[in-house]
Order: C-alpha cells, then structure tokens, then sequence
C-alpha cells in the first residue's frame, strides 16, 4: 500500500499535526505534481524509486521535523542525494506553479506601516578581567 494512503486514512486533526497541512492543501499539491511528475517520465525509461507522493512526503518531514536528509533517506530508503533532489524538485515544481508561493517585498510594503519600533537599549558585556596572570607576558614568561 502507498504511503500516501496511508496518511489519509488519519484524522483530519492528526493529519495536519503530522503532515503540517490540511488534506485539500495537500491534495492539490500532489495533482501539481502529478502533472509534472507525468510529464518528466513521458518518454519512459527507468521507473524511479520514488513516487510524487513520496517525494511530497519527504519535502514536508523535512521541513516539518528538522530531521536531517540522511535520516529522512533511511526511513524511505534512499541515498541523501536522493532526499536532496527530491526536494528541490518538489520546490521548484511548487513555486512555478505559483498557487503555493508565498508573497513577496511588494506585498509586505503594501502595508501601510505607521510607527517603528527600535530595541535601542544597552546590554553590558561580559569580559574577563586582566591581569597578570592571564596577560601575554605572564604566559610568555612562564614558558621560557
């Protein structure tokens, strides 16, 4: 059975908990990349290893859980290069989109912003005190 599935016989709750987004965001994710994940292995060749679903799957534990791609790889077997690539694609596919990007300066600037706020206050820091026994000549002097 697919991992996929898997994930969606859960709650919609524990779904979101463990994926990090809701089953209809990420249904549509998939049929975004499904259509390039068609379009990539049109011409046939070697079936890969990993599925559209799987590669979506490790993009979002990677994001979602701080795991390293090494151990991300381990749990879907497959080398770290693989995770790599898998999220890469899984971004890029994403963002040309454009449906799952985020917005960008302009959107932010848009806002009109209308008081500042700037943490100006003094910290003091902490140095070690000097003295002879911790100067360079105390140190130069007991090595010879």
């Amino acid at each position: 059975m697919d991992r996929v599935e898997n994930y969606f016989k859960m709650s919609p709750k524990q779904f979101k908990r463990i994926v990090g987004t809701t089953k209809p965001v990420f249904r549509s994710m998939l049929a975004v990349l499904q259509v390039a994940f068609d379009k990539l292995h049109q011409p046939g060749g070697k079936p890969p290893d990993l599925t559209f679903g799987d590669k979506l799957l490790i993009t979002l534990e990677y994001y979602r859980e701080y795991r390293t791609m090494e151990r991300v790889g381990i749990s879907y077997g497959c080398a770290k290069s693989s995770v790599s690539r898998s999220i890469r694609w899984v971004e890029d596919t994403l963002s040309a989109d454009g449906q799952f990007q985020l917005p960008g300066k302009r959107a932010l600037q848009e806002n009109d912003v209308k008081t500042v706020a700037i943490d100006v206050t003094e910290h003091r820091i902490e140095r070690p005190k000097k003295n002879k026994k911790i100067g360079t000549l105390a140190r130069k002097n007991s090595i010879r």
